[in-house]
């Protein structure tokens, strides 16, 4: 956005006798795009502007249109009108964001490279040093508050334990940023989320597609990290995703889910007895009782896999990870997610929303009377 105003691509422009400000031509944007290598042809141009749109960082300039078409129409960054949503996940962004570029631009400055276990972290600062930065400077009121937004930042992972073992607290436990802000990212990145290709390794990308070598005789099943990462984790017994979907390779070509992708060769038996639906489910009297949930992502993600649809069901739950912890067991039944009622979605759609939602999650389930 920044580079468009610059260029002069985004500027007042009149049509029909009305003027539009702040805006751009959408023609003139994909040719922008090729020339500066941010995409290789026009498709992947419209692609990228349509994922854009997709996440309400631009729209057309009188909503007329829902996708982005390449022609003389006019569109505008959100930003610039004031209608981009800040919900808390993006205040959050933004504040981990401003709070990085100053932390940076400072001689002296709390984030070193630093060493634990002898392994080398960048970024690194200790948790009460950052509290006392916070509150020198004015970025919180006193230590209470540092720590509710170095608590935040962590959730939103932004900022983590080194290795990833502790919350936020105001002592001298090592965290790093686990952004790196600064880091030019390409917009085809973007893409990457939905791409067969195999995607960076780089740790710094949100994109980032990785895999963590299995013990063997373990099963191995997707779960989602909180960097929206996808890491394989090891649980119970042998029935590694990768021999099912018979892929070699260190990465997964598949789009990444938190669950068996729906293809024949990796569709594992139903842990269920028998199919429920959901007006068994919530008919009075019905022998379920419902529970809340609330799943504290770790550095590998929540440790769980759900399936099925209308109703969702839990069909593993890997004993070591934080789902677990909360109380989550197989068999139980998806009803909401962070407030959102979901019986009547699938599983790639409850998937999605847990992927793109925030580092604590807050899942309704019900489960079956003994």
């Amino acid at each position: 956005r920044l580079r468009l105003h610059d260029g002069k691509l985004i500027k007042d422009r009149r049509y029909h006798l009305r003027t539009y400000p702040n805006c751009f031509v959408a023609k003139e944007l994909t040719d922008w795009l090729i020339d500066h290598k941010e995409a290789p042809d026009r498709e992947t141009g419209i692609r990228l502007m349509q994922k854009l749109m997709d996440h309400y960082i631009i729209h057309h300039v009188c909503d007329e249109h829902s996708d982005y078409k390449d022609a003389k129409l006019l569109y505008r960054f959100r930003k610039d009108d004031g209608t981009f949503p800040l919900s808390k996940d993006v205040k959050v962004f933004m504040r981990g964001q401003s709070l990085y570029e100053k932390l940076v631009s400072v001689e002296e400055s709390i984030l070193k490279v630093r060493e634990e276990n002898s392994v080398k972290y960048q970024r690194t600062f200790l948790g009460c040093e950052m509290i006392d930065w916070l509150v020198q400077e004015g970025e919180a009121e006193n230590r209470k508050e540092a720590v509710e937004l170095g608590r935040a930042l962590l959730e939103h992972g932004i900022i983590q334990h080194v290795s990833n073992r502790h919350h936020f607290f105001d002592s001298d436990i090592l965290y790093q940023f686990w952004i790196n802000f600064r880091r030019r990212r390409r917009l085809t990145e973007l893409l990457n989320e939905n791409s067969s290709r195999t995607l960076s390794e780089s740790p710094d990308s949100p994109f980032c597609l990785r895999k963590l070598n299995p013990d063997p005789g373990s099963t191995s099943f997707l779960s989602v990290q909180t960097n929206k990462e996808i890491k394989i984790v090891s649980a119970v017994r042998r029935s590694s995703i990768t021999s099912l979907a018979g892929n070699s390779n260190s990465y997964f070509s598949a789009t990444p889910m938190l669950v068996f992708p729906p293809v024949a060769e990796c569709n594992p038996k139903s842990v269920l007895k028998r199919p429920v639906t959901n007006e068994e489910l919530l008919s009075p009297g019905a022998p379920y009782i419902k529970k809340t949930l609330t799943i504290v992502g770790d550095a590998v993600g929540w440790g769980f896999v759900v399936r099925g649809g209308r109703p969702c069901h839990i069909q593993a739950v890997d004993p070591g990870g934080p789902a677990a912890a909360a109380g989550m067991k197989v068999c139980q039944f998806v009803f909401s997610v962070n407030g959102m009622y979901v019986l009547h979605l699938d599983y790639q759609t409850i998937s999605s929303l847990i992927m793109t939602g925030p580092r604590t999650l807050v899942m309704e389930v019900m489960e079956a009377v003994e």
